[in-house]
C-alpha cells in the first residue's frame, strides 16, 4: 500500500482538501445527470460509488477525526447507501500508513528519542493503520511488542474537523442547529479522549483487570515506561481480526464461544463498571488459535452516569415500557419528552421510542438469543429508514434524548452487528455470575 509523507495539520490545509473533494463530487453529479438524461433507467448506484470513493480518498489522506467519523458511519448500515458503508468500513483497519521517515520524525517529536533508541528492534513499516494512529511491531528484552503511534496534528484538528462535517450531520440526522451543540460536544470530548494515550493506557489497565475473570477473554499487557501522550506500547497479540474469523469460521461451537465472551465482556462493563468500551468494530478485536477473544483498544470508553443508566435500563424491561405512565416518566428523564411538548409531539415521540424499544430489547427479554437470524437487524434498519423518511418527523425538532444515547446506542448496535456476523447463539444473563 502507498505510504503518506505528509498530513495536512492546519485548518486551512484540511479545509482546502475537503473543498477540492466537494468540487469532484459536484462533477460526479453533473456526469450522473448527463447520463440520466440519456438513460432514464440509470440508478444512483454509480453516483454513490463515485462520491464514496472521492470522499474516502480525501478523508484517508487527512486521517484524524474526519476519518474517524467515516468509520463510525460505516457501522450505521441503515443510514448510508451500501457504497458508502463498504468504502468507509476500510477506515477500521485499512488506510495508507505514514512513510518510514515520517514515522521516525513523529516518534522523535512525541517521545524525545528515535524508536531504535528505545527498542531492540522496530519495524518502520506499519502492520495496521487506522483513523487516529498506526501500529508497528517491535521487540525489547525478548518480548514482542505492538507500538501505536498517533498521526501528527490529530488532536489539534478535532474541533475544526467536526466544524467542517457539522452541516452534513445536521442534515443527515434531522437536527436543529440551536439544540445540537450538546451532541457535537459529546463526540468532540470522546475524540479528544481517544487522542490521549496516557488515558487510554489507564483505561486499558482498569478494564482489563476488572474483566480478568471473564472466560475466553484476553488482554495485552501495557508498558507505561515505553508509552507517552501520543505513543502507547503493549504486548503483541497473535490472532485474526474478528471480521476475518467470522468470515472463515464454520464451527458453530467456536462462534458461540467467541460470541459469549464478547457479550459477557460488554454486559459486565455496562452493568458492573458503568463504563464501556464504546468502539465495537472488528478492528478492535482479535481471535487467537485457542479461540479466545482479545480486546486490544480502549481509546473510546463511555462512562454511564446513574441518572442515565437507571432510567435507560429500566426501560429495557418489557413490563416497564408497557406501562404508559411509567414509560412517559422515564422518557422525560431521558430527555426524549419535554415539559413544553404539545400533545401531538408527546404522542409521536412516545410511539416512536416504543417502537424502537420493542425491537431493540428483543434479545434482552430472552434467556438465549440467536444473533445469526438477520430478522432483528433488518427490522431495526427498516424502522430507522421509515423514520428517516417520515415527513412528520422532519417538521418537528428531531434533537431528542440525552447526549449519552450517542455512544450507548452505537455500542449496542455495534455489538449486535458483531454477534450477527459471528452467527452466535448467546446466553443473555451469563454475565451476571461475574458481578458481585
Amino acid at each position: 500500500m502507498k505510504t503518506i509523507d505528509k498530513i495536512p495539520t492546519g485548518k486551512i490545509g484540511r479545509t482546502s482538501k475537503l473543498v477540492k473533494t466537494g468540487v469532484k463530487i459536484g462533477g460526479n453529479y453533473l456526469k450522473y445527470y448527463g447520463k440520466k438524461a440519456l438513460d432514464s433507467k440509470l440508478t444512483r448506484d454509480e453516483l454513490d460509488e463515485s462520491n464514496a470513493e472521492d470522499i474516502y480518498n480525501s478523508l484517508k489522506s487527512l486521517k484524524g477525526s474526519a476519518l474517524k467519523v467515516a468509520q463510525m458511519l460505516s457501522m450505521e448500515k441503515n443510514l448510508l447507501p451500501t457504497a458508502y458503508v463498504e468504502k468507509f468500513s476500510l477506515a477500521q483497519f485499512s488506510v495508507p500508513p505514514l512513510s518510514a521517515p515520517l514515522v521516525r520524525k513523529t516518534f522523535k517529536k512525541y517521545h524525545g528519542a528515535y524508536p531504535e533508541e528505545l527498542y531492540d528492534t522496530f519495524a518502520t513499516q506499519s502492520v495496521n493503520a487506522a483513523s487516529i494512529g498506526q501500529v508497528h511491531q517491535a521487540t525489547k528484552d525478548g518480548k514482542k511488542l505492538a507500538v501505536k503511534i498517533q498521526y501528527p496534528g490529530v488532536a489539534d484538528s478535532i474541533s475544526s474537523d467536526l466544524a467542517m462535517v457539522k452541516p452534513i450531520a445536521l442534515s443527515m440526522f434531522n437536527m436543529q442547529g440551536q439544540d445540537s451543540e450538546k451532541y457535537f460536544k459529546e463526540v468532540e470530548s470522546k475524540l479528544l479522549e481517544e487522542t490521549d494515550y496516557k488515558l487510554e493506557l489507564q483505561q486499558s489497565r482498569e478494564i482489563s483487570e476488572a474483566c480478568s475473570a471473564i472466560g475466553n477473554l484476553r488482554f495485552p499487557k501495557y508498558y507505561e515506561e515505553l508509552s507517552s501522550e501520543r505513543i502507547i506500547t503493549m504486548d503483541w497479540m497473535e490472532g485474526r481480526h474478528l471480521s476475518e474469523f467470522a468470515k472463515l469460521n464454520t464451527d458453530q461451537e467456536k462462534a458461540d464461544k467467541i460470541g459469549q465472551a464478547l457479550w459477557d465482556f460488554y454486559m459486565f462493563q455496562i452493568h458492573g463498571l458503568k463504563a464501556v468500551h464504546a468502539d465495537p468494530h472488528p478492528g478492535n478485536f482479535l481471535v487467537d488459535k485457542d479461540t479466545n477473544l482479545i480486546a486490544i483498544d480502549f481509546g473510546c470508553v463511555k462512562r454511564l452516569p446513574e441518572e442515565f443508566y437507571t432510567p435507560y435500563f429500566e426501560l429495557t424491561k418489557k413490563e416497564n415500557f408497557e406501562n404508559t405512565e411509567f414509560f412517559r416518566e422515564k422518557l422525560t428523564e431521558l430527555e426524549i419528552l419535554r415539559p413544553d411538548d404539545s400533545e401531538k409531539e408527546t404522542k409521536y415521540f412516545s410511539e416512536m421510542y416504543y417502537n424502537m424499544l420493542s425491537l431493540f430489547t428483543i434479545p434482552l427479554q430472552a434467556e438465549t438469543f440467536n444473533f445469526a437470524d438477520d430478522e432483528l437487524l433488518n427490522s431495526i434498519a427498516g424502522l430507522s429508514e421509515r423514520y428517516s423518511m417520515d415527513k412528520e418527523l422532519r417538521r418537528m425538532n428531531g434533537n431528542r434524548g440525552s447526549k449519552h444515547f450517542l455512544y450507548i446506542s452505537r455500542t449496542f448496535m455495534g455489538l449486535y452487528s458483531l454477534l450477527n456476523a459471528l452467527g452466535a447463539k448467546i446466553k443473555i444473563n451469563s454475565y451476571t455470575r461475574y458481578i458481585e
